[in-house]
C-alpha cells in the first residue's frame, strides 16, 4: 500500500495527517498546533502513539532518538539510527510508510477508527457510494455529526438544481 500523498513534516508546514512522523512534544514547536486541529492533548497523542507501537513493528527501534519508529521522520529526510533499525528487523520503506499511514489515520481521527456501521448509516441515508460516505468522514475528522451535515448540505445543493 505504502503512503504516496504523505504530508510533508508538520515542523516544515505539513498538515495534521504528518502527526505520524512527528517527535513527543517535549518543546513548543507547530506540532501543538496539529494537535489542536485533531483535538488531541499532548498526553493522549502520546498514548495513541504509543500503544500504536506495541501493536506493530513500529514499537522496536531502541536505537532510535525516542527508543521507538513511531517518533521517527519520513523516509525522505535521512536517518542512520532510523534507518540501522529498519534494516536490522527487515523493514522496507513500504512497509514503513503503510503503518505510518494507518498510525496518521489513528491520530488524526483522534483515537477513534469510524465503523462500517457509521459508512453504511452514510450510505443509506443519504444514497451516496461507501467510498463517498469515507471520504466525508475524512473530511470531518471522522465526526460522524460533521459529515451528516455535510451529505445533508451536498444532498440539498443537489436538489435545489
Amino acid at each position: 500500500m505504502s503512503w504516496d500523498d504523505a504530508p510533508s513534516h508538520v515542523c516544515r508546514g505539513g498538515d495534521s495527517r504528518a502527526l505520524a512522523f512527528c517527535c513527543p512534544p517535549v518543546k513548543p514547536c507547530p506540532i501543538l498546533y496539529a494537535l489542536e486541529d485533531v483535538k488531541v492533548s499532548p498526553q493522549e497523542y502520546i498514548d495513541i502513539k504509543t500503544e500504536f507501537g506495541k501493536k506493530t513493528r513500529l514499537g522496536e527501534g531502541t536505537g532510535t532518538c525516542f527508543g521507538s519508529m513511531v517518533w521517527c521522520c519520513k523516509t525522505s529526510k535521512p536517518c542512520p539510527l532510523r534507518d540501522m533499525v529498519m534494516m536490522n528487523i527487515g523493514m522496507d520503506e513500504e512497509e514503513y510508510l503503510t503503518l505510518k499511514k494507518e498510525l496518521s489515520e489513528l491520530l488524526v481521527s483522534n483515537g477513534k477508527d469510524y465503523t462500517k456501521e457509521q459508512i453504511n448509516a452514510l450510505v443509506e441515508t443519504f444514497n451516496v457510494s461507501p467510498e463517498d460516505a469515507e471520504k466525508v468522514l475524512e473530511d470531518s475528522n471522522n465526526d460522524i455529526k460533521i459529515a451528516a451535515k455535510l451529505l445533508k448540505m451536498q444532498k440539498l445543493e443537489k436538489d435545489e438544481y
